[in-house]
């Protein structure tokens, strides 16, 4: 899948990484606590949250993680976005709820895998 298929299937707005939509996803994560995403240590990921502050983008670059979804149509201020376009990290914002985005990516085949 890619960061364009996520993208259409949350009916998501691009924020940040325009250009770079065909970046490859493997796996997603959905949380609010950084300590949790940290445990998910996979690389070509999307994580899903509703946390907006700059340690989501720090804690994304240390795990190579593509795409930060914020989900419940949170938005970052500009500071974290220009943070995520220097890093390379793609940021979407989703009107839905995490419990209903992580279904719809899970549905769509995204799988998140045993810990």
């Amino acid at each position: 899948m890619t960061v364009r298929d996520v993208r259409d299937k949350l009916g998501a707005k691009v924020l940040a990484g325009e250009n770079h939509l065909d970046e490859e996803v493997r796996s997603a994560c959905g949380s609010d606590m950084m300590s949790d995403v940290l445990a998910f240590s996979k690389d070509h990921s999307v994580l899903l949250t509703g946390l907006c502050n700059p340690q989501v983008i720090r804690t994304a670059e240390m795990l190579d993680i593509v795409c930060i979804v914020f989900v419940r149509g949170k938005k970052p201020d500009e500071s974290m976005l220009l943070m995520a376009e220097e890093r390379g990290i793609i940021i979407l914002s989703t009107g839905h709820r995490m419990f209903s985005a992580c279904g719809l990516l899970y549905e769509a085949g995204l799988h998140g895998g045993a810990i």
